[in-house]
């Protein structure tokens, strides 16, 4: 009676000999390596991306005998907030933050609303040409403002809303509902028929299953596009320059953008003059920090 000996097949690059705590610790110094890798190469974007807001901060209160000195790369030996005062007061800063979140906020809000019950409609309504329509939101989100700048300008013109916050807040809106729109509508199109089906069988009407069921549900996935809306809104300049012409109306990014040729030839008032432009809006990704990465996990489980 022959006894047949059956060997375990073992990878190639690792000799059989090699005892498996062995193979196990060379497995797990590989991962380690490359997880090492990738945490530098991230950690030097993160650099790179914050470098210019550590450029405006420190030459913000840097006197401009110490920019001339030192240079932009110095750090400044005394805290001078003159060039912040002066911008704050020559533009009226004030005013201009107050329009920046006005607006900020509304087209965050409105845009938001629309983009659930658009998807709503599409995503659970089941509507005709839910496919086609889909299309049209996804080619919607992607024509570049300079293409809609000319019509637009003329809508607002004959409509009475030129130069007014509520036709930048109109047009803004809907064009971000598209992408919304067509984010929430994929996420809604796998909603558990099972759900819906138990709340009409309890007779539940459409508005009850939308405000009862589907929006708490979609609510982290609401509140990271609120948050993304709001932040586009506050950095867009081309449209906001184009239909707000009057000072009284300028949002920051406009301002900054109007002034930036006044203070070419002093540079701790134009750091000043970003610093206070970028501060509100990187505030307000720190407070709702927590509520964005909680939506794009439970996004990601889904």
């Amino acid at each position: 009676m022959t006894v047949q000996t059956v060997e375990t097949a073992t990878p190639a690059s690792v000799p059989a000999s090699v005892p498996p705590a062995v193979r196990k610790s060379k497995g797990h110094l590989r991962r380690g390596v490359s997880g090492w890798v990738v945490l530098i190469v991230v950690a030097v974007c993160a650099l790179l991306m914050l470098f210019p807001f550590w450029l405006a901060l420190i030459n913000a209160f840097k006197p401009g005998s110490e920019y001339i000195q030192d240079g932009p790369l110095a750090l400044p030996t005394t805290l001078n907030f003159q060039a912040l005062l002066d911008f704050w007061a020559g533009v009226n800063f004030n005013q201009k933050l107050l329009n920046s979140v006005i607006i900020s906020g509304s087209v965050a809000l409105i845009a938001a609303a629309i983009s659930l019950l658009s998807a709503y409609a599409i995503g659970i309504g089941r509507i005709k040409g839910r496919v086609w329509i889909l299309a049209v939101f996804m080619l919607a989100f992607t024509i570049p403002q300079e293409a809609l700048v000319y019509p637009l300008f003329i809508l607002t013109r004959s409509l009475g809303l030129y130069d007014t916050q509520l036709g930048v807040i109109i047009i803004l809106a809907v064009l971000q509902s598209a992408f919304g729109t067509y984010m929430l509508a994929s996420v809604l199109g796998s909603f558990p028929a099972e759900v819906l089906e138990a709340a009409r069988i309890d007779g539940a009407s459409r508005t009850q299953i939308l405000l009862r069921i589907v929006l708490p549900l979609t609510r982290p996935t609401l509140a990271v596009l609120v948050t993304f809306f709001f932040i586009w809104t506050w950095n867009d300049f081309f449209l906001p320059l184009v239909l707000l012409p009057s000072a009284a109306n300028q949002t920051v990014s406009v301002a900054l953008g109007a002034l930036s040729g006044q203070y070419t030839s002093d540079p701790t008032a134009l750091a000043a003059a970003s610093l206070a432009g970028i501060l509100p809006a990187f505030i307000f990704f720190l407070i709702f920090q927590r509520t964005l990465m909680r939506g794009v996990n439970i996004g990601a489980i889904k």
